[in-house]
């Protein structure tokens, strides 16, 4: 499975996204809405920092909304693919990185969430990789500020949530 494809999530992320999405749009909404509009009414806007946190609120909101609502749209919803020993989207990776073992899932922070995992997404310079690597396998990629990273994969796994 790719990326581009859709975000690999287990059913219980994708609840727990769709019912986070769900109180933002039904329930969010109207609470800032309202908060901005008690705001409004004590009067001179350029002055009243109220105004202006909650119209900040505002947009983090929906920027959160459209997050979801995108990540929901393209979600690829089931168990993590079956390992067949190559490194995919929901694999949990143990890897020598620049000397220092290093065990992460390669895929999505919302599924994730609740363990004490890092997580690297495919599209980051060491999930793109390691995408298709296999135990054994070494490689290497560019990090953010140039220096080239190697990288021996020591195992892989599905995610188990």
């Amino acid at each position: 499975m790719t990326e581009t494809a859709g975000q690999w999530l287990t059913q219980e992320a994708f609840d727990r996204l769709q019912a986070e999405y769900d109180h933002l749009v039904n329930v969010g909404r109207a609470a800032i809405a309202k908060e901005i509009d008690e705001r409004r009414q004590e009067g001179d806007l350029k002055e009243n920092g109220g105004y202006h946190a909650a119209r900040e609120e505002q947009a983090k909101q929906e920027a959160r909304i459209e997050q979801l609502r995108s990540i929901l749209r393209t979600a690829v919803v089931g168990e993590a693919p079956e390992s067949d020993g190559t490194i995919a989207s929901g694999s949990v990776v143990t890897a020598s990185v620049a000397g220092r073992e290093m065990r992460f899932l390669v895929g999505s922070r919302e599924i994730a969430e609740g363990t004490d995992l890092d997580v690297f997404s495919a599209q980051s310079p060491l999930g793109a990789a390691l995408l298709g690597k296999a135990v054994g396998d070494e490689t290497s990629y560019t990090a953010p500020n140039g220096n080239e990273i190697a990288v021996k994969v020591l195992a892989a796994e599905p995610f188990q949530p």
